[in-house]
């Protein structure tokens, strides 16, 4: 089952860090978070990884193909027939990783929509690129099979400020986009989206949290699997820090590899 991240947004809240590099390549603990993100679905069972590209995506690229490089002592044969001898393994050497550039300035919902196209008619698993839980992938994945939605997204409970969901058990009744008080459950990503989502994305320009979102759950179509655990965006340099903070003193609760 193959794992969509969004990596394209601008990424402005957090300008120290992404006016040199796209946001879900900011360090937590010397990696990058995408880097977490995605060890939390491979340790799930979940390693191959489409990457949706935007802003700065040659830092990723460049990144993923120097993964290897960056990580082994190596041997080099200099020459007119060079010859490279890798002398270490890593745990990622079982990962699938395209990358995929969508564009500039497209929105959510048109990055969603370029990456299904290019991987086929499947369901996904579908995340962004700057938040870390540690929630159980896999019931979130067996909650959606259960529930008759098209897609299932993770609901979790921080402070305001991000998209508030209206629930009666897990059915979503109501999506608001970036509420101004305190709310109780909100989108906290890590979703599995049913193939035919894609009928419900538009062009370039659409917004998956404003438009699709909203549109399924007015229509009873989407659906939350309920996780009381751990959950933290990196949205501005504080936040990077707490999660940098979490790591380096051994207290980062989404490690669970």
């Amino acid at each position: 089952m193959k794992v969509i991240i969004l990596c394209g947004g601008l990424g402005t809240r957090l300008r120290e860090e992404t006016e040199y590099r796209p946001k879900p390549m900011v360090p937590v603990g010397g990696q990058p978070i995408l880097w977490h993100i995605m060890k939390t679905y491979a340790c799930h069972g979940f390693k191959d990884f489409a990457l949706c590209l935007g802003y700065k995506g040659e830092v990723i690229k460049d990144y993923f193909r120097n993964y290897l490089w960056n990580r082994s002592d190596v041997t080099l044969k200099l020459g007119r027939n060079p010859q490279i001898t890798y002398h270490n393994a890593h745990d990622e050497e079982d990962w699938t990783v395209t990358l995929l550039e969508t564009g500039l300035t497209t929105n959510t919902g048109g990055r969603l929509r370029r990456a299904m196209q290019h991987i086929g008619p499947e369901d996904v698993l579908f995340t962004y690129g700057d938040g870390l839980t540690d929630s159980d992938i896999g019931a979130t994945l067996q909650s959606h099979r259960d529930s008759g939605g098209l897609v299932t997204l993770t609901a979790v409970q921080p402070a305001g400020r991000f998209g508030e969901l209206s629930m009666e058990g897990n059915v979503v009744q109501s999506f608001q986009e970036k509420p101004a008080q305190e709310v109780g459950y909100i989108n906290g990503g890590y979703m599995v989206l049913d193939k035919s989502v894609i009928d419900h994305l538009g062009d370039d320009a659409c917004s998956f949290e404003q438009e699709t979102l909203q549109a399924l759950a007015s229509k009873g179509m989407l659906r939350a699997h309920h996780h009381q655990g751990f959950w933290q965006c990196m949205d501005t340099y504080r936040e990077q820090q707490l999660l940098d903070k979490m790591w380096v003193d051994g207290k980062a609760p989404w490690k669970i590899w």
